[in-house]
């Protein structure tokens, strides 16, 4: 089992989509880092000094000092930090289709695969059926 599992993790594929997955998270972090701390400052700014990750809908306010027994926490919808949330998905988006644009450009257009045996056959019998 165990020499399945080795042989398993270590195929192409599974390696390919680690790595993948790995350097996601990377640009994630990179591209949340340039939404949060350069593109949403910019945003606020021109919006009058708005910061869009304190933006929040209070349902119940909180009730007494933190520490003290007794206090509730205040409850709310924060739906600035979704914006912040939503801009980087769209900068990450726009990123890995830059990304993606530039290797098709650099790989070139992949040629046509040869027809396998089994269509070469499907289409002398289409032929035939047509004659």
């Amino acid at each position: 089992m165990f020499k399945e599992f080795k042989e398993f993790i270590m195929t192409g594929n599974v390696i390919d989509f680690a790595i993948a997955v790995i350097l996601a998270g990377a640009v994630g972090l990179v591209v949340n880092g340039f939404v949060q701390d350069i593109i949403m400052p910019i945003v606020g700014h021109f919006m009058g000094g708005m910061d869009f990750a304190n933006l929040k809908y209070v349902l119940s306010p909180a009730v007494g000092t933190e520490g003290t027994e007794g206090y509730v926490a205040e409850n709310a919808v924060r739906w600035g930090k979704w914006l912040n949330t939503i801009i980087s998905l769209l900068t990450v988006g726009l990123v890995l289709f830059f990304l993606a644009k530039a290797k098709i450009r650099a790989m070139g257009a992949a040629p046509d695969p040869e027809p396998t045996l089994d269509q070469t056959l499907l289409t002398e019998i289409r032929d035939a059926l047509k004659k």
